[in-house]
């Protein structure tokens, strides 16, 4: 039960996408007020680290998925930074997480994060600015790796980062 090889197509990265979606809805219908602030403040969702790469590369293997929804910043508040919910990618087709046995197929982390994204501003620019320039943990962990767009569907399966977007 390591790391699975296989190739990450289009329809996983849609599957991927719609858990991200779930996750989103789940969150909004138990918190209303950040409902309030951020249902409708996506600017994209990204598939980042060892999948990221694995799906660029070819050979890094898929350990879990790890999906993050950037929101555009409110300034009232932040979207919860430590939020990172285990869910069920719900298709065997990579093997089972080894430390989820419950779930059907591999775990897929949702991440949320708010961040600045000026109106107008290419939101893939603001991704990338993000990770360029903040000193958190987060972009400095998540820049060693890819990130590949999970939404807007019209723009799945295109890598971000790094800027140059080899695959």
């Amino acid at each position: 039960m390591g790391r699975s090889y296989l190739r990450i197509e289009d329809a996983d990265l849609q599957r991927l996408a719609q858990v991200a979606m779930e996750d989103r809805e789940d969150l909004f219908s138990r918190n209303a007020s950040l409902a309030g602030l951020y249902r409708g403040k996506v600017i994209c969702v990204t598939l980042c680290q060892g999948a990221a790469q694995h799906y660029v590369d070819g050979k890094s293997g898929v350990k879990d998925f790890d999906v993050w929804t950037f929101y555009r910043a409110h300034a009232d508040r932040k979207f919860p930074p430590r939020r990172n919910v285990p869910r069920d990618f719900g298709d065997p087709k990579f093997g089972k997480s080894p430390d989820r046995l419950d779930f059907v197929g591999r775990r897929v982390d949702c991440i949320g994060r708010s961040i600045a994204c000026k109106q107008g501003q290419d939101p893939f620019d603001a991704v990338r600015e993000w990770l360029r320039l903040s000193p958190n943990p987060s972009p400095r962990m998540l820049k060693r790796k890819a990130a590949v767009v999970l939404e807007p569907s019209s723009q799945r399966g295109r890598i971000i980062w790094p800027e140059d977007g080899a695959r």
